[in-house]
């Protein structure tokens, strides 16, 4: 039987990101962060860990994606990859709240082990 996971519920009731990943799926394979950045609410950092890889897509909402290359205005649709310890921060300028998607796996090579 598929079970159903409400991510928004979730993510809002904890601080507005949630994973679903290893201790809802049972695996290491891959995991899906949704997040949801209310109107005013500060930026979000974005850090895929070492060993991780994520493309993180803006779903709905208006949101500047901040790195060291400067900002980037995204729309609904637009994407983006992140490796490793690569550091961005997501901001929603607008009114209404923006929801992201992080699909994210372990980069070839690494393997962990959570306990």
């Amino acid at each position: 039987m598929i079970k159903i996971y409400d991510l928004l519920s979730r993510a809002r009731a904890e601080g507005g990101e949630t994973v679903l990943g290893r201790d809802d799926l049972d695996t290491h394979a891959c995991y899906l962060i949704f997040g949801c950045l209310e109107p005013g609410q500060g930026g979000r950092v974005l850090k895929p860990g070492e060993g991780h890889e994520e493309i993180i897509c803006l779903v709905s909402g208006q949101a500047v994606l901040i790195s060291p290359e400067g900002r980037l205005d995204l729309k609904p649709g637009q994407a983006f990859h992140l490796v490793g310890d690569a550091t961005y921060t997501l901001e929603n300028l607008g009114s209404e709240p923006a929801i992201y998607l992080a699909a994210g796996g372990h980069s070839p090579g690494h393997h962990h082990h959570h306990h």
